[in-house]
Formats: structure tokens, C-alpha cells, sequence
């Protein structure tokens, strides 16, 4: 049993040490343990110290890319590296390390494909009370919309097995954590909560520049995604909201004509018409979308299927041969095996 701890850095050339130090060297259950640092076009010496610190795999892009990019790509690279467990951890030591033995275990176990780190939001002191509030908020919406209990739908201490990071595919360009969350509920995967502890805090958020752009952007990705796997849902419930208006229109109008005055309420009528075409208009829409989310489903399974092929065939090539993963800036997928000289 292997396991990947992956971790996206973008200039952590100062928190990086006490987040490679606090990682564990065993773990009951796992084999093999490596790490592997995914940078994100940094312009200080996060490299160099990740290298210094003896981190097995680094990897990572030209420029700055985003979060979601980054995790993605460590997800490729861990999965090409032969990985049974991934689990993915912050580059600024903001998670406790020694929890990853206890995030593991639903895994480890067979009860979970995923598990989330819930950092008991309400505990951390450095969260102003609006910051709770809307994290708790937050994380209320995303339950109801991917079906599943995470408490942190925001912590981006997570453990996948093999089979559910193969099943990731992650669209957004902002962040992965409310869109995989989405998309394994929306999937019937096993989620699990694993209690974890946090550090303090030794750097201010870059994700998080402001509270309301933060909330744009948590919104936009959930109706976004959300609307992605549920299209039928969502246009049927706006094609209801505005035939309802419409009715409505139409009974205050036919009040007004049956007293006799529904020569002054024309306003009415036509109004309520064309509540009643966007209605049909969105009805359409919504089997249109539906159609496309259903060929989606298909090209997700054939992803899968691929990503299957490839990876076991990396694996059989590594284990067979003396070889290893060498980024590529030019390349979609980033890396390539080669044999060493």
C-alpha cells in the first residue's frame, strides 16, 4: 500500500520546512510513504528548500496557475507514480501533519473513498465569528447540493483512494474543494469526516483576498458545477418559478376583466405571456442540458476507463523498469518517463 502526500506551493519557501517536518515517516497499514511538491510557478526558493528537505517527488508549471490547477496536476502525477492513497495537504503548515495517519484510516478500512479533514470550524480562533458564520453557511449549501454530510467543505486536507482521484475532474480554475465535494456527492461516493487539528496560522490566505470575493467565487462555482450534474433540476424549478408568476398574472387579470375592468390590466396579460414563453423557453432548455449532462456522464466513464489504461501501464513500465517522471512545461500532461541515464 502506497501513499502520495501531495502538497501545492506557491512561494512557501519559509513555511515549507515546518510542513515537510511534520510529516509522517510511517503509518500501520501503508508500505510506502513519499511526498511529492507540486510548485506553482513560485519566484522564491520553495524549489531548492523542497530538494533541501529530501521531498521525493517536485514537480510543477512555468508560471502561476491556480489552486485547482495545481491539485489536479498532483493528482496525475501521484496517480503515475503508482499511488494507492492520496492525500492532499497546504504548503503553509496549516494543517497538522500527524492527523494524516488518522485521515487515512476510513480509507484504510474500506468504509470511505474520500475523507475530509473537519477542522471543527468553530474551535479556531483566528476565524473572525463572520468568517465562521459563512464558512458554516457555506458548507450547509454544498451539503445540499452534492447529497453528502461534510462538515469543512472548505478544508483542503483530503484523502482519496486510488479509484475516487481517477473519478476527479475538476473544471473550475479557482479551487477544487467545493467542486470535488459537488461531484462525489453527486456520484454516490463514500464520503467520511475525520476530526483534524490546525496550526497557527504563519501567512495571510492568498486564496481568500476579501470575504466578498470569496463569496463570488464559492457561489459562482457551486451553481456552476451544481448545475453541471442537476441541468434538468435547475432549468425545471426556473421554468416552475416563472409559469407560477404567469398564472398569476393571468388570474389577476382574468379578476379584473370578469369586474369589468380588464381593459386597464392588458398590461397584465402580456406580461404574463411572456413569463409563460421563457417558461417553455427554459423547459427546453432544461431536457437540451440534460442530454449534454447525460453525454457527459458517458465521456466521464470513458475518462476513467483511459485514465485506468494509462496508469496501470505506468505502473507495470516503473515497476519493470528504472525510470522516472520528468516535468514537461509544454505538454498538457506534465509529465513523461523517460530512463534514467
Amino acid at each position: 500500500m502506497k501513499l502520495i502526500i501531495q502538497i501545492p506551493c506557491f512561494n512557501e519557501e519559509h513555511t515549507l520546512p515546518a510542513t515537510i517536518n511534520a510529516l509522517p515517516k510511517k503509518i500501520p497499514g501503508i508500505d510506502e510513504i513519499e511526498y511529492l511538491v507540486i510548485n506553482d510557478g513560485s519566484t522564491d526558493r520553495t524549489v531548492a528548500v523542497a530538494r533541501s528537505l529530501g521531498v521525493h517527488h517536485i514537480i510543477g508549471f512555468p508560471n502561476n496557475r491556480g489552486l485547482a490547477k495545481c491539485f489536479i496536476a498532483g493528482i496525475d502525477a501521484c496517480l503515475r507514480l503508482g499511488a494507492d492513497i492520496i492525500v492532499n495537504t497546504d504548503g503553509d503548515n496549516q494543517y497538522n501533519g500527524a492527523d494524516i495517519a488518522r485521515l487515512v484510516q476510513p480509507l484504510l478500512s474500506g468504509k470511505a473513498e474520500i475523507a475530509v479533514g473537519d477542522r471543527q470550524v468553530d474551535s479556531i480562533e483566528h476565524f473572525s465569528f463572520v468568517k465562521k458564520k459563512l464558512q458554516k453557511i457555506g458548507s450547509w449549501i454544498v451539503r445540499l447540493a452534492s447529497g453528502s454530510n461534510v462538515v469543512d467543505t472548505t478544508s483542503g486536507f483530503r484523502a482519496f483512494t486510488r479509484e475516487a482521484a481517477m473519478r476527479l475532474n475538476v473544471v473550475s480554475d479557482y479551487s477544487y474543494t467545493l467542486e470535488t465535494l459537488i461531484d462525489a456527492g453527486c456520484r454516490k461516493m463514500a464520503i467520511a469526516n475525520v476530526p483534524v487539528r490546525i496550526n497557527k496560522p504563519l501567512r495571510k490566505s492568498r486564496l481568500i483576498p476579501s470575504t466578498s470575493a470569496y463569496i463570488k467565487n464559492s457561489a459562482s462555482t457551486i451553481m456552476r458545477i451544481y448545475s453541471m450534474r442537476q441541468p434538468l433540476k435547475v432549468f425545471l424549478t426556473l421554468s416552475g418559478l416563472f409559469s407560477l408568476a404567469g398564472i398569476i398574472l393571468i388570474i389577476r387579470y382574468l379578476y379584473y376583466y370578469f369586474s369589468g375592468s380588464g381593459s386597464g390590466h392588458m398590461q397584465s396579460l402580456i406580461l404574463a405571456a411572456i413569463l409563460i414563453i421563457v417558461a417553455v423557453q427554459l423547459a427546453a432548455f432544461g431536457l437540451l442540458s440534460d442530454a449534454i449532462s447525460a453525454s457527459r456522464k458517458v465521456n466521464d466513464e470513458i475518462l476513467y476507463r483511459l485514465k485506468r489504461i494509462e496508469y496501470d501501464k505506468m505502473d507495470r513500465i516503473i515497476a519493470g523498469n528504472d525510470f522516472f517522471l520528468e516535468a514537461s512545461a509544454t505538454k498538457s500532461v506534465p509529465f513523461t518517463a523517460r530512463p534514467k541515464d
